[in-house]
């Protein structure tokens, strides 16, 4: 009797447990999700300002500034992957937002391409949308591992980049709608991919007591940073299917 009682208590403390984890995963998702939202909604209104107010586009676009604005976020980047364990969860969330408003100015040069027909710009936002949030939840809920698509979807984005700076010089429009499909198909991959990785980072330091930790804080804030990511060059590279160059 007292082995049932035994083993009735471990059952009901593995059940409890797990219940708890599941909870605080989906308390860490929201808020990397929050998170992202919120990158994005910076991002969205910082562009169509910079994108409308001809002072603005013209002090940067029309200045050395600009090379600040291209650069800037990529330098932000490496200055987070580098830092992130000596940086408090303060400075971290104020990096990532100072990121997404830097890319917001990036991205009102889609904004002044299309001379006030938005058109292009909502309806390829939509799909993206749509097509992101299809993605994610497929990377939270498979059971399949999507470890082994990394090092692919890697070499692919390489790949990628390689073709883009190629094009700038050969100028092909076969090439240029090549790398808008291969690029829609790798940051596809990605969010699935990423998706899954931020759920598993999250169960890895709840099984080992960390649930509350800094670390996983900061780590939290880095997995919006790269589901943002994937959503900003979605959208881009379907918006070359939608409006092209926007001219």
């Amino acid at each position: 009797m007292a082995e049932f009682d035994r083993m009735a208590a471990t059952t009901v403390g593995t059940q409890g447990r797990a219940a708890e984890i599941d909870q605080g995963l989906r308390a860490h998702m929201m808020t990397v999700y929050n998170y992202l939202s919120g990158g994005l909604f910076v991002a969205a209104g910082t562009a169509y300002v910079f994108g409308n107010v001809p002072v603005l586009a013209q002090a940067v676009w029309g200045s050395p500034l600009k090379w600040v604005v291209i650069f800037a976020p990529l330098a932000l980047i490496f200055f987070m992957s580098f830092r992130l364990q000596k940086m408090s969860v303060g400075a971290v969330q104020a990096t990532y937002w100072v990121f997404t408003l830097l890319m917001g100015i990036s991205l009102s040069m889609v904004f002044l391409r299309f001379a006030g027909d938005y058109t292009p710009i909502v309806q390829a936002f939509g799909i993206t949308a749509v097509s992101f949030l299809g993605l994610s939840l497929y990377g939270y809920t498979t059971k399949r591992s999507l470890s082994g698509m990394g090092s692919f979807l890697l070499m692919g984005l390489i790949g990628l980049i390689l073709a883009s700076i190629a094009n700038i010089f050969i100028a092909s429009s076969a090439l240029s709608f090549g790398i808008s499909v291969i690029g829609v198909l790798i940051f596809a991959g990605l969010t699935a991919y990423d998706t899954q990785r931020i759920k598993n980072e999250y169960l890895y330091y709840a099984q080992a007591g960390m649930a509350a930790s800094a670390e996983l804080s900061k780590a939290g804030v880095m997995g919006a940073l790269g589901l943002f990511l994937n959503f900003v060059n979605m959208f881009q590279f379907i918006l070359s299917f939608m409006g092209g160059s926007g001219e």
